[in-house]
């Protein structure tokens, strides 16, 4: 009898990020038999601190974020995707990804990850209190007048809608050694500030799935959240009390959507695996388009294939999720990748949080936004 092809991954613990997992590999076993997948699951922020060479030491797999790849390229602890005889559907791969999915799994001409899950900062909004989502921020700061706005801000989204109000003014942002020209820095900390005066201080507080558990579930919410990384999950029938709608992002005049920050989850097979060829084979099958826009999809997943975003199925389910949002997810801006990016991340999201929460004045935190960066730059 042959020996059992026993593989673990490691994803994160929301219903979108386990239980797709676990669906398609029942499936997937199910036609190979010999193999085995299990899968374990953290909190979004512990996933997300722990380190890629720890888990890459215990798991086959590792669902991660693509800013992760410039400091694991190049070090032995993932197996790159491509030249291992699935080149035609990388090939194909590529020319589904939603936006900046991805290539933004690419470093130093290698593929370390395939795009599963499309995430960007969008706006989400309760039809049952406003028709529509502001399109303009002028009108979300009317909105927020009203205490209808609510958006997560713990210290990563603090950073991200930093750097999202940047782009989105058509700033240049850590694209040398200047993170952003001072008084630009200062006009968007600023914009900051004067949003979150008009908000509850809870959202100083919560994550994505925070405001959208507020919102999705209670009746005296927020109507309106212009910024947050989305979730199909609270679109669908059933999920919330409250489903929700997802919106393209706002822009300051007519300039948007354009400039949230590209997120979502890939793929990776660790190097340390005794079974590539297995892990190879689930890893692409995952990321293709018919298990995305179906099983994937089917299971509580937000696929990162275009097929599944073009899908009338998949739109049906979630109102209108990929079709909504579809040009913010195409216009949003790639992160730093470099060997060193995320510790400016872990810093540069206290130190934004900090000024939002009046411990530190915008000129200060405008300094140890820039100091912090220059010390992470390779």
């Amino acid at each position: 009898m042959a020996d059992v092809v026993r593989l673990k991954g490691m994803t994160w613990d929301h219903a979108r990020g386990y239980d797709p997992m676990v669906a398609t590999s029942a499936v997937f076993c199910g036609s190979h038999p010999g193999v085995s997948i299990t899968w374990e699951k953290r909190s979004l922020q512990a996933f997300a601190d722990r380190p890629i060479e720890e888990m890459a030491g215990e798991y086959d797999f590792m669902v991660i974020d693509h800013p992760h790849v410039g400091e694991v390229a190049g070090s032995g602890m993932l197996l790159a995707m491509d030249g291992v005889g699935h080149d035609n559907e990388l090939r194909d791969l590529a020319d589904q990804s939603v936006g900046a999915s991805h290539p933004s799994y690419e470093f130093d001409g290698r593929q370390w990850a395939l795009a599963i899950d499309a995430a960007t900062p969008v706006a989400a909004f309760r039809p049952d209190r406003i028709d529509e989502a502001p399109r303009r921020w002028s009108e979300v700061l009317d909105l927020a007048r009203d205490g209808q706005v609510g958006f997560a801000l713990i210290p990563i989204n603090a950073l991200m809608t930093y750097f999202g109000l940047a782009k989105n003014n058509g700033y240049c942002v850590a694209e040398g050694p200047q993170l952003m020209p001072s008084e630009k820095s200062e006009e968007i900390l600023e914009a900051m500030r004067e949003i979150v005066a008009l908000m509850d201080e809870a959202c100083l507080k919560l994550d994505p799935i925070g405001i959208y558990e507020w919102l999705g579930r209670t009746v005296e919410a927020p109507a309106y959240s212009p910024f947050g990384y989305g979730y199909t999950n609270y679109s669908r029938d059933g999920y919330c009390r409250f489903p929700l709608v997802f919106a393209d992002a706002p822009g300051f005049d007519d300039n948007g959507p354009r400039g949230t920050v590209i997120g979502g989850t890939g793929i990776a097979v660790s190097a340390r695996t005794q079974h590539p060829k297995e892990a190879m084979e689930y890893a692409f099958w995952i990321a293709g388009a018919d298990c995305q826009k179906d099983l994937f999809f089917g299971s509580g997943g937000q696929p990162g294939n275009a097929i599944a975003w073009e899908d009338d199925g998949c739109n049906a389910a979630t109102r209108n999720f990929f079709r909504n949002t579809r040009r913010t997810l195409e216009t949003s801006w790639l992160r730093p990748r470099y060997d060193g990016y995320m510790d400016f991340q872990a810093a540069g999201g206290d130190i934004v949080h900090a000024c939002l929460c009046g411990e530190a004045t915008v000129g200060a935190t405008v300094k140890k936004l820039q100091s912090a960066y220059e010390v992470s730059l390779p």
